[in-house]
């Protein structure tokens, strides 16, 4: 069996890295002719368009990667049905399960690579894709999200109405201590501006309420300097910026939203049990698309690729609802995206019955 599980492996690899190509140069191809008339409408030079196709394309990889594991499984398993090749390995002798090692172990090094890009390479990717379309594409866009609610010290809390990255201004700020649930001070601007010669923020038109145990104390003022825990960079962040940071990066980036109490840190941590998910499909899809496609049949192996389509395709719809579940406020976010690998692992078990002995 060694010889043939190099020969299985070698298959397996070739065609996936050829299905893979070929969809991610149709999807390109598609896009670019979408996205032509921008291109020359804003003058965008042609070194960039190229980064950004080679960007969008290892963020396609990560995409497509549920539907071309699937088709290659399936076109090499009924392939070797069509020949008889399966009959002939299981009459010799050789287990079903023996005869998926191979494939297995190949799904295996596809979820390695998959896990070690979406953890250290697409990040950087999908930022890029993300600058480039602010730059060329978007640029009207100029403000960040609004009505922010960030912890920025042990008992303080800040809130922003509106961020506006152009000018690195934020509109209706409020800063207040409360500490055991009392509020011991509230600190309120009109506007406050980052200072970048001297890396503080400056409040027009402020106001400060200090609460004491008898009296109450109010100030107000015109201009005044004061350091925060925060700079432009917390506000002047992309929707998708969890998406964005390396696996060692998200972990910290997690780490402070929650010393915060930032309301976002939920998508930052579904983001994390996705890329440990991910990788895990490929293996899954592999011992389905196995099963499904170990018998000979008379139409040929047209069907079973069309179903193989079919099944990536509801593995990431699956996979799309699941999250924005998750995203949504599920009350277990780590299951809801890990849903769509148990159902399909429970879908394999139940198939594994009907392969031929």
């Amino acid at each position: 069996m060694k010889i043939l599980d190099k020969l299985i492996i070698k298959d397996f690899l070739k065609t996936y890295f050829f299905v893979v190509v070929m969809l991610i140069l149709v999807v390109l191809v598609l896009d670019f002719t979408e996205k032509n008339d921008s291109y020359i409408r804003n003058d965008v030079p042609s070194g960039e368009i190229f980064k950004y196709m080679i960007n969008y394309g290892l963020y396609l990889n990560n995409l497509l990667t549920p539907i071309t594991v699937f088709i290659s499984v399936i076109f090499i398993t009924s392939k070797m049905a069509g020949r008889t090749e399966i009959i002939a390995i299981l009459s010799s002798g050789v287990s079903f399960m023996r005869m998926l090692r191979p494939f297995l172990f190949a799904a295996s090094m596809i979820g390695g690579v998959s896990f070690l890009l979406n953890g250290w390479v697409l990040p950087g990717a999908t930022e890029g894709v993300t600058k480039f379309r602010i730059t060329y594409l978007d640029k009207e866009k100029t403000s960040s999200e609004s009505n922010l609610h960030i912890k920025v010290g042990t008992d303080s809390y800040a809130y922003i109405s509106r961020f506006y990255n152009t000018s690195n201004t934020a509109y209706t700020f409020t800063l207040e201590t409360i500490k055991d649930g009392e509020l011991l001070a509230k600190l309120s601007a009109d506007r406050i501006e980052w200072d970048t010669a001297k890396h503080v923020w400056t409040l027009h038109n402020w106001r400060l309420r200090e609460l004491q145990e008898r009296e109450e104390i109010y100030t107000v003022g015109e201009e005044l300097d004061t350091t925060l825990s925060i700079t432009p960079a917390d506000f002047d962040v992309p929707p998708n910026h969890h998406e964005t940071l390396k696996l060692p990066e998200l972990g910290k980036q997690i780490k402070i939203l929650e010393e915060r109490g930032a309301d976002n840190v939920g998508f930052y941590k579904i983001e994390r049990y996705v890329r440990f998910m991910s990788p895990f499909a490929a293996i899954i899809l592999t011992f389905i698309g196995v099963i499904m496609s170990a018998r000979k049949t008379r139409g040929g192996s047209g069907f079973q690729i069309a179903m193989g389509f079919l099944l990536a395709f509801v593995y990431i719809i699956l996979f799309i609802l699941s999250r924005t579940f998750a995203e949504n406020g599920a009350a277990y976010p780590i299951f809801a995206v890990w849903l769509p690998n148990i159902i399909f692992g429970l879908t394999g078990l139940l198939l594994y019955k009907t392969v031929p002995r």
